[in-house]
């Protein structure tokens, strides 16, 4: 494969020659510019022709041909060379534009180069963000068509989970829970009991049951209480009697 001239594309490169900057000015750049190892410069324009013939500036006017001249200057940071081509004493075409910052020279960029560099940037971020957008979609026979982003999962995760409300119980739960813990009271009666709160538990067969009465006790504690209600009878008297009314 064939190596590609710098010369096809000079405006990705920058020239410097170290020993030139402390001594710019608007005599001395020009001959700064047309140095051998300036990749910028063009060895068949005019100015070589006098500069060879050591002859001044003021011939380019009457010569015909590619030539450099020093368009503006803002000493001692910025230095404007323009390349033109010249017809006549009074007609040139501008060909390029160069500029001197610092000592570094640049290629300014022509008006296409720039439109088609600002077009080339747009399309291919418009490319990169269609690209994006088709990663996140998703596709199912059943569901179609949605969009599955990454950070989405992630916000969910990252965001604390609400707890759920515990609804009340209803009246069916909470006679059917009564239902059932007597069921299981019955079945399995507590080996334990706690006669007061903050007391030990006692065990059941600890607990002393007290002695049922005996069945003739309980006959002669109800007649005593009969004697008594007629004793009290008695002792009030017979009622008095009422004089009728004729």
């Amino acid at each position: 494969m064939a190596a590609v001239d710098v010369r096809d594309n000079l405006l990705g490169i920058s020239w410097v020659d170290s020993s030139w900057i402390p001594i710019l000015n608007n005599g001395s750049v020009l001959d700064y510019f047309s140095e051998r190892s300036n990749p910028f410069y063009d060895r068949t324009c005019n100015n070589e022709v006098v500069k060879m013939q050591r002859m001044t500036l003021d011939h380019l006017n009457q010569m015909v041909g590619v030539e450099y001249i020093l368009l503006h200057a803002q000493e001692p940071i910025l230095f404007i060379i323009r390349k033109q081509q010249r017809q006549s004493p009074t007609q040139v075409i501008p060909l390029a534009d160069y500029y001197i910052i610092a000592g570094v020279i640049y290629q300014a960029p022509d008006l296409g180069s720039v439109i088609n560099s600002r077009v080339l940037t747009a399309v291919h971020g418009i490319q990169s963000a269609f690209e994006e957008a088709m990663s996140y979609c998703r596709y199912h026979p059943s569901k179609g068509y949605w969009w599955h982003f990454k950070d989405q999962e992630e916000r969910e995760k990252a965001k604390p989970k609400a707890k759920k409300k515990e609804e009340p119980s209803s009246i069916f739960q909470r006679q059917r829970v009564d239902a059932l813990l007597v069921d299981l009271r019955q079945k399995f009666p507590p080996r334990f009991v706690q006669q007061k709160p903050g007391e030990k538990p006692i065990p059941v067969d600890q607990i002393k049951k007290e002695p049922e009465p005996a069945p003739e006790a309980v006959k002669q504690e109800e007649k005593e209480t009969v004697k008594n209600a007629q004793q009290s009878a008695s002792a009030k008297g017979p009622p008095e009697k009422r004089m009728r009314l004729q």
